[in-house]
Order: C-alpha cells, then sequence, then structure tokens
C-alpha cells in the first residue's frame, strides 16, 4: 500500500512543474552570471559564479532582488523576430561564411541566441523591394494562388533558420493588406477597408498561404488578423474597426481556418498598445468570435503620439481576459541611422519593454526584421529602420547592435514552456524579471539604467547571493 501511495506521490509531482518548485531551495547552489554593459566589451559574457549562502533581513540602504519560484506565472512561447522579404534579401547577399555566422547567432543555442519564433508576412509589406500579391489581379477563387515570389528568397532563408532552432519554433504569419481589387480605395497602400462582397475570398487566401508555406515544410503555427488595422499608412495597410474585426473573425476567418487548418491560433489586433484594451473587450466578450480568439498581439509604438510606453494596458487586458494569451507581435527602433548603430539607449528600450511585457502578463515576444541592409532596408516607400543586425552590403561585413545582446539576455536563457516567476526589486535603479525552465533551472534578468554601478543582493527564501552590475548593464543569472 505504501509503494502504491509512493508510486502515486511521485507521479503527481512530476506532472506539476508549478507544484515542484514550491519546495525550491537555492541553499549551496551556483549562479552563472551573464553581462553586457556600456562602454566595455561585455557582450552576453560570463562575468562571475556566485554562490547562494544564507541570508538575514536585507536593509532598506541596500539594492535588492527577490525572487520567489513558488508563484509561477504565464507560460512562454518564446522570443523571436521577423523574416521579411527585406531580411531574406539581405542574407542572400552575403557570403556563404557570413550566412553561416548569421543564422548562428540568432538560431543556435550555443553559437548565438537561440530564436524560436519566427513572423513572416502575407505577400508584400513595407520591408519588401515592392509591392506583389500570389494572385492575378481580379481573381477572387484564387486560381492563380502561388508562392513563387517567395521561393528565392524568403523561404529558403526560414528554412535554415528552421534547421537551427528546431521544432520547438513558433511561426506565425501576418497580412498588410488584402489585394488592391478586395479594398474599397483599389489600392493595396494607404489604408482602405476590405469591401464585405471579399470577406469569404480573403479568408480563403489565409488558407492558401498557409497551406503552400505547410506544403514546403514550413508549420505555422497560427496567424494574426490583421497588422496594424487603426493605421493608415504609406505603404501596405488595411483598416479594421474593432467591430468589422470581430465580425471578420466570427463569421469568416475563424470559421474557414477552423474548417480547413484545424487548430491554428488566431492573434486579434496586432497593433499597438494605447487601443488594445478596447480591442479585447469588442472581440472577446462576443462569446461567438472570441472562440477562435487565441489571445491578442500588439506593438511597441504608442509613443509616436508623445507619450510614454503604456505597459500597464497590457496589465490590464490580462487581468480581465485570464482565459486569453498575450503576445508581442512587433516593435523595432525607427528612423534609421548608421552613426547610431551603437546607440546604447536602443539596447535599454529593448530590455525596458521585455522586462515590462513579461511581468504584465506577455507570453510571446517578437521582435521586427532580423536583418537590415546599411541603409535600414530594403524599404519600397522609405521607411527605413533599426534591426539588431545589419549587414553592410558594400563590404560584406555584420554590425551587431546593442538591441542585439538585449534580446539575447531572454532569449537565450528562457527557453520555450518556461515559466514566469515572482521577482521584483527593492530600488528603481533595478529592473527585473525571472523565468523558471522546464530543466528546472531559474534564469533572472537583472537591468541597470543608471549611471553608476550597483551591487545587489539576489534573495530566494533565506538564501542570497550578492552580486555587482555595470552602469547601463543587463545580466542574466543562470541557476
Amino acid at each position: 500500500m505504501n509503494k502504491r501511495k509512493n508510486l502515486l506521490l511521485a507521479l503527481l509531482l512530476a506532472g506539476t512543474g508549478a507544484f515542484a518548485q514550491q519546495n525550491y531551495s537555492a541553499k549551496g547552489k551556483k549562479a552563472v552570471v551573464y553581462t553586457t554593459a556600456e562602454n566595455t566589451d561585455l557582450r552576453i559574457q560570463k562575468t562571475d559564479e556566485l554562490t547562494f549562502s544564507s541570508s538575514k533581513q536585507p536593509l532598506e540602504t541596500e539594492f535588492s532582488i527577490f525572487v520567489d519560484p513558488s508563484k509561477s506565472f504565464q507560460s512562454i512561447l518564446g522570443i523571436g523576430g521577423a523574416i521579411t522579404d527585406s531580411s531574406a534579401e539581405v542574407f542572400a547577399k552575403l557570403s556563404p561564411a557570413k550566412q553561416k555566422e548569421f543564422l548562428d547567432a540568432y538560431y543556435s543555442k550555443d553559437k548565438g541566441i537561440a530564436y524560436s519564433i519566427i513572423r513572416t508576412n502575407i505577400h508584400s509589406c513595407d520591408f519588401s523591394s515592392g509591392s506583389y500579391t500570389y494572385i492575378k489581379e481580379g481573381d477572387t477563387a484564387l486560381k492563380s494562388f502561388n508562392i513563387d515570389h517567395d521561393k528565392k528568397y524568403r523561404l529558403p532563408l526560414i528554412k535554415e533558420a528552421l534547421k537551427l532552432s528546431g521544432k520547438n519554433t513558433t511561426v506565425f504569419v501576418s497580412p498588410w493588406s488584402p489585394p488592391a481589387f478586395m479594398k474599397d480605395s483599389k489600392n493595396m497602400l494607404k489604408g482602405g477597408k476590405l469591401l464585405p462582397e471579399f470577406y469569404q475570398a480573403w479568408a480563403n487566401y489565409y488558407v492558401k498561404f498557409i497551406q503552400a508555406y505547410e506544403k514546403e515544410g514550413i508549420h505555422i503555427w497560427g496567424l494574426s488578423v490583421q497588422n496594424e488595422p487603426m493605421a493608415t499608412q504609406t505603404w501596405e495597410s488595411c483598416i479594421y474597426t474593432a467591430e468589422e474585426e470581430r465580425d471578420f473573425l466570427k463569421n469568416y476567418l475563424g470559421p474557414t481556418v477552423r474548417k480547413e487548418l484545424g487548430d491554428k491560433k488566431i492573434v486579434v489586433w496586432d497593433h499597438n498598445r494605447d487601443l488594445m484594451n478596447q480591442r479585447a473587450d469588442v472581440i472577446f466578450n462576443d462569446p461567438e468570435a472570441s472562440k477562435y480568439a487565441w489571445g491578442i498581439g500588439f506593438h511597441w509604438y504608442e509613443t509616436w503620439a508623445g507619450g510614454k510606453p503604456m505597459f500597464d494596458n497590457v496589465r490590464k487586458v490580462a487581468e480581465a481576459y485570464p482565459d486569453k494569451n498575450i503576445m508581442f507581435t512587433e516593435g523595432c527602433v525607427e528612423k534609421f541611422d548608421a552613426a547610431r548603430y551603437q546607440y546604447w539607449p536602443n539596447g535599454e528600450r529593448y530590455g525596458e519593454q521585455m522586462i515590462n511585457d513579461f511581468n504584465n502578463g506577455t507570453t510571446g515576444w517578437t521582435d521586427w526584421n532580423i536583418l537590415l541592409d546599411e541603409k535600414g532596408g530594403p524599404n519600397h516607400v522609405g521607411n527605413f529602420c533599426f534591426a539588431p543586425v545589419h549587414a553592410d552590403t558594400k563590404t560584406g561585413e555584420l554590425i551587431y547592435t546593442p538591441s542585439y545582446y538585449y534580446i539575447g539576455h531572454f532569449s537565450k536563457f528562457v527557453a520555450p514552456q518556461a515559466k514566469r516567476v515572482s521577482s521584483a526589486a527593492s530600488r528603481s535603479q533595478l529592473q527585473t524579471v525571472s523565468f523558471v525552465n522546464t530543466d528546472g533551472k531559474m534564469a533572472t534578468v537583472v537591468m541597470n539604467n543608471s549611471d553608476a554601478q550597483i551591487t545587489y543582493n539576489l534573495i530566494i527564501g533565506t538564501e542570497k547571493l550578492v552580486a555587482t552590475i555595470p552602469a547601463h548593464g543587463i545580466q542574466t543569472l543562470v541557476y
């Protein structure tokens, strides 16, 4: 009888990682510290190995980080970036040696930062060399549909990335605009709306695209309904009010995807934090629409209006709709300037955004272009931006920006299916977030945006270690 009880208890413990973490002890454990910092050569470099020892009540005068592994929150889908036409076209210009270096830098666990999410565009977006679709103009029946355009640059790069990143990689797709004939403006660029008579044809188009990519051996995890549905851009764009997106999802896209593709995940909104709460309310409070929505995606560009990032809106959606998932689907540093390749605040922007987004309930985090050229493109409307890595197509060299390393402090150490756990700082100079991976290893990210080096305690229950972080530095502690 006792053997049966012990076996049952062992099975219960094995199947509940969160429960097992309630017994986590840092006593005697070692933590490896990896550091990146401004005005140093440190770039995700091992800088220390520290041992936990007994902790007493920390003082008000000390800097402390408090981690409680027994309090776990959302599971992490992954961290990655977008493979656009532009990224793929620039990649194709690199030498074979530089292509290998680049792929390792992003997708290798050992040599790089272990990206595990890929986003890509359904036909053209601004980061394409020109506008195009997969059909002949006016082909409502989609008989001419083919993805030959993507076979030259984009598909080969995605396939190479997937070889390195492995089976846990999440690939999702987003459209920027329906074909011109399906819109009231008869133009893929500068906004316009999808005409109701083409709702079904456009829903079928997503299905055709996903089926074509899967025929190429690329498993598609899911899709977003529309990139930035409230922005009339100079490039490919299409406007949906919350009610229009709800009804398109409920009556056309959701049923069509479910019938033809099964359980693909559908992400709504895919735009800035400013209006995400209203979009969530309209779609998630409609049971028929909500049943097709895996969750909501958001971008970080709400600061265009002159305000600060609206991190609290992410938390408010998480609180209001705990059964829905939240995913960061795009962000980049705008307005490319080659003189600012190594501008440190660009990296710190990533660190601050990722810490806040994860602490507020985000499950997946997706950067924009993984690679751009020395002009911040190609971009067919001149919307040149930064990427974490640039290629100088004149010299053939790769340029790694601070953003690459800041993202890497998360993506390299936080694997898919990790769980966020409770983590807090005692002083505003430090920001922090912590995760437990499926192998039981903890990863705590600490960021110091101040001008001074800071010594801090990392405290778990009755155990602590003492670490030092440079000014304008970021660390990941693995223990």
